[in-house]
Formats: C-alpha cells, sequence, structure tokens
C-alpha cells in the first residue's frame, strides 16, 4: 500500500506543490489538498517518462547554484546589451564542449544554464553525450569558452552529482 502512495520524483512533487500554492491566491485547506493530489498524481502519470530517480547527491547546493546562474544572467544581459550598443563587432564563435558530466539530467541542467545566458546558446549534443556544441556571440578562442563553462557551471554540477 505504502508503495503506492510513494512519490516516484520527490523534486517534481515539491515543484508542483510550491507551485500550485504560489498560483494561488493564498493558502487555504482547499489549496493545500488540491496541491499534495496534483504533487502526487502528476509525477505518478508521467512516470513512465522519467527513466531513473533524479540523482542529486548533494541537492543542497543547488540554490547556491540557482543564485550564481541567476548573478551570470543579469551581468551577461548587461555585457550584450553594452556589445550590441557599442560600435564593436561582436566575436561570434562555435565551440565543441567536451564534457565531463555522464548524468542525462545534469548534462541537461549544464545545457538549459549556457542557453538561459544571454551571449551563449546550446545547439547540440553528440549522440555519445561527450560534446556539446555551444554558440558563443562574443569570445576570444575556444578556451576561453570552455574554461569559463567548466568553472562557472560544470564544476558545481559534477559536485551535485557526483
Amino acid at each position: 500500500m505504502f508503495d503506492r502512495l510513494s512519490f516516484p520524483q520527490p523534486w517534481l512533487s515539491l515543484i508542483l506543490f510550491v507551485t500550485w500554492q504560489l498560483l494561488n491566491d493564498g493558502v487555504t485547506g482547499a489549496s493545500l489538498v488540491m496541491g499534495v493530489i496534483l504533487a502526487w498524481v502528476i509525477p505518478q502519470i508521467t512516470h513512465g517518462f522519467w527513466p531513473e530517480r533524479p540523482a542529486f547527491i548533494k541537492s543542497w547546493r543547488m540554490p547556491a547554484y540557482l543564485l550564481h546562474v541567476i548573478r551570470d544572467i543579469v551581468v551577461a544581459s548587461f555585457e550584450v546589451a553594452k556589445l550590441i550598443l557599442s560600435s564593436r563587432q561582436p566575436r561570434p564563435v562555435f565551440v565543441c564542449y567536451p564534457l565531463e558530466l555522464e548524468h542525462p539530467l545534469a548534462i541537461s541542467i549544464l545545457a538549459s544554464t549556457i542557453s538561459l545566458t544571454p551571449g551563449t546558446v546550446s545547439v547540440d549534443i553528440s549522440d555519445d553525450n561527450r560534446l556539446l556544441l555551444v554558440h558563443a556571440l562574443d569570445a576570444e578562442n575556444d578556451e576561453e569558452v570552455i574554461d569559463a563553462i567548466r568553472t562557472r557551471y560544470e564544476k558545481p554540477l559534477l559536485e551535485m552529482f557526483e
């Protein structure tokens, strides 16, 4: 019986519950009950789409990572605006980024982070999940982009998913 009441994706359930509460006009008994129902039913229905449970070992590091990414998004937004408004021509490059990450969720988070940061876009991933093609709007060379991604994003994700 308790097997049926389990939450196959606890983080998804938590996000769904919190999102439901934020979408309501206040926390009431009905919204709490509906939030729990949604947090249980949606992961049950989508269970077949999740090949395995998320492999967060050190999930407490995620809030710091998110704050770091938000800061980078704000800073990069101003840098891209400054570049566009200046007379200097951007130096776009395509970079084949060698991945150290192996977990599919970690790779997805990295690719999403890169695309969310203004001035960079994740374009494609190799069939063997070892290379990520990244377009940078303005960079001196490939190594500059690779070093920035590795130190700012991949290293923290490696620590979370090791």
